[in-house]
């Protein structure tokens, strides 16, 4: 390797790492037509919902806190709870089963991997917006949770990875991070399975 050849910032390794689980719940969402109508939709955002009860005690948790700044304001259940109101959708049930369940302290380096996956999944949300206007939903009803940062996607994703990429971790930490990141994706591809397999 010369002095020119940079190794990738760990969040394009993530990319790399987990780009067939990725793609594969890409091609899902998009073959279940669920920007269709306002009932796939609903099924969307029910398991959106799902998932960031999963990883909700996440961006309250000090030792994430401290590693990637503004995580708590990135949190998004309570939104997506109000466009499920909105909708006329009853919240599903507490899921006892969650990836992170509250109050107890969860492992960093897996951590890190599935708030890649949260995190990652605003940059598509500009293209669900899009469709979601199709349907009459606004960023002040029934799609809030996909309505952009202040400062705009792009810029709130780069905020994120270079507080992820500065974070110090060894080999096996990594290979943990890389290991909770396609967890999280599979986890949202069976939501993604029971909601409109």
């Amino acid at each position: 390797m010369d002095a020119h050849t940079q190794e990738p910032s760990r969040a394009k390794r993530l990319k790399a790492a987990t780009r067939e689980t990725h793609d594969r719940l890409d091609r899902s969402i998009m073959e279940a037509a669920s920007f269709a109508d306002l009932e796939g939709y609903a099924r969307f955002a029910t398991m959106q919902y799902r998932f960031h009860q999963d990883i909700d005690a996440l961006y309250g948790a000090p030792a994430l806190q401290a590693l990637l700044p503004g995580l708590a304001e990135r949190r998004r259940l309570s939104l997506i709870a109000a466009d499920l109101a909105d909708l006329g959708v009853a919240l599903p049930t507490e899921d006892a089963s969650r990836a992170f369940p509250p109050n107890i302290e969860p492992d960093m380096p897996t951590a890190l991997g599935w708030l890649y996956v949260a995190e990652g999944s605003n940059m598509g949300a500009a293209l669900l917006r899009k469709e979601a206007a199709k349907l009459g939903l606004s960023d002040e009803r029934g799609a809030r949770h996909l309505a952009p940062a202040d400062e705009g996607p792009a810029a709130h994703w780069r905020t994120f990875t270079a507080a992820l990429d500065a974070i110090n971790l060894s080999p096996e930490e990594e290979a943990r991070t890389a290991a909770g990141a396609n967890t999280a994706f599979a986890r949202v591809q069976a939501l993604a399975n029971a909601s409109f397999g």
